[in-house]
């Protein structure tokens, strides 16, 4: 789930760029870049970590230019390499380009195998590049045209943004998949993000999300844009995860605060929980919008009695299990005073391995508490998603292979609940249809 940002028509693209992806960064630790055009050349600085350690004042004062795109790394495919961290830049018959994207495409395998055997020479393991080698071997005379035309061979869920020396492209996937929101800039440029938190930073006005199967072209020096619909129109589905997990709490996604959705996912669960308890706890920070909805529906006191060491990113986007592991007690520390002798609930937003689960019940009993209560603000995890998720094989997810009360024995908790399908639903809002693969199984992306 990563985040990408575009920015044109700005003296300090490089660096409003830069706040965006710091804003964003909990969409992706791996590895950071920013590609900026000066209108004649692309320059390029990329390195694997977060935002700010990659980039000071110094390699941004570098990055000259009005046209800026940035990508925060969070993989889903490919390698944790720097081979495999955005942009992705090249020099094509057209002159440079760079290219940033955060989804999935699904016939990644195929497009890459025909590129090959018609020469292409591959310098990642992304589903990436692929479009950067489409767009290269066009025969189309301009790069709109290339482009769109890549894009029509490209299956799955997606944002794009292509930088040329004067032009930005923004193209987001029919279905919508993937959020993607236009800003206007204090100074009268344009910015694109994949959430609305990165505007707020730096005082950017939201205009609108980009539209499913929409593509903006946005031309150096100008102050208007040019918008085309490159798909047929099709039901949209953005992924219920953003609101579960992903999104910052205060980003606006498709019209629909983060916080107040996660507020009524919590709501849902506490409607559905019969156990006596003394108070009700978030696993931070994750958890704390539904433990608030939870706690006032109820009117159960809440406590903070989960301490999280910020310094240590999310666990989830970490790509090993071994790190996974270690970083649960790095990140998370019960308040041995406020949990002993007590009856608590815990309140998450998923469980999909169940190792950080387990870990944390196992870490508030040796904290003393009584009984442990957990209780999960989104359904149970049962298919892989592969339109951008790393929940790639059944055998990771602990749902696909355990009922709900295996899962509560595997974890060690009392009891446990999840939201069902339809109370989500409910909580998001039930006037459109959402992306909902880890749940139904309904891969609608054909």
């Amino acid at each position: 789930m990563c985040a990408v940002v575009g920015v044109i028509n700005s003296k300090n693209a490089s660096t409003l760029a830069y706040y965006a992806l710091f804003a964003m960064q909990h969409r992706g630790q791996e590895a950071s870049g920013i590609s900026v055009s000066d209108g004649q050349y692309i320059k390029t600085h990329k390195a694997k970590g977060e935002v700010g350690q990659i980039f000071n004042s110094q390699i941004l004062s570098e990055l000259k230019g009005s046209i800026a795109i940035g990508h925060n790394r969070y993989s889903t495919a490919g390698h944790s390499s720097l081979q495999d961290a955005q942009p992705v830049t090249a020099t094509c018959s057209l002159g440079d380009i760079s290219l940033v994207h955060n989804g999935n495409l699904i016939n990644k395998e195929k497009i890459r195998k025909e590129l090959i055997d018609n020469g292409a020479i591959f310098h990642s393991n992304m589903d990436t590049e692929n479009v950067i080698h489409l767009i290269a071997k066009s025969k189309q005379e301009s790069l709109k045209e290339r482009f769109i035309e890549a894009l029509k061979y490209s299956k799955g869920a997606y944002c794009f943004m292509l930088a040329s020396k004067n032009q930005l492209f923004v193209a987001r996937d029919p279905y919508g998949v993937r959020p993607l929101s236009l800003g206007k800039l204090k100074d009268g440029g344009f910015i694109v993000a994949s959430e609305t938190c990165a505007f707020d930073l730096i005082e950017a006005e939201f205009i609108r999300d980009v539209m499913p199967g929409e593509m903006i072209i946005f031309t150096q020096g100008n102050s208007e844009f040019e918008s085309i619909q490159v798909f047929d129109s099709v039901e949209p589905r953005i992924c219920a995860f953003e609101y579960i997990y992903f999104s910052r709490p205060d980003s606006i996604v498709e019209g629909k605060s983060v916080y107040e959705v996660r507020k009524k996912m919590g709501e849902a669960l506490a409607k559905k929980f019969k156990e006596k308890v003394d108070f009700v706890i978030p696993v931070p920070d994750s958890g704390v919008s539904a433990a608030i909805g939870f706690s006032q529906y109820l009117n159960i006191p809440l406590e903070m009695a989960i301490v999280r060491n910020h310094y240590v990113g999310r666990t989830f986007i970490e790509p090993t299990q071994e790190l996974r592991n270690l970083k649960v007690k790095l990140k998370l520390n019960p308040m041995k005073k406020v949990l002993y002798d007590k009856d608590i609930v815990v309140i998450d937003d998923s469980i999909v391995r169940g190792t950080t689960s387990k870990k944390i019940i196992s870490l508030l009993r040796q904290a003393g508490a009584r009984k442990i209560h957990l209780a999960i603000a989104c359904p149970e995890i049962k298919f892989p998603d592969t339109y951008g998720i790393d929940t790639p094989t059944f055998e990771e997810l602990i749902s696909a292979n355990k009922n709900i009360e295996e899962v509560r024995v595997y974890t060690g908790a009392d009891s446990l609940i999840f939201l069902d399908i339809k109370e989500l639903i409910q909580s998001i809002g039930s006037e459109r249809k959402y992306s909902l693969i880890s749940f139904d199984g309904n891969y609608f992306i054909k």
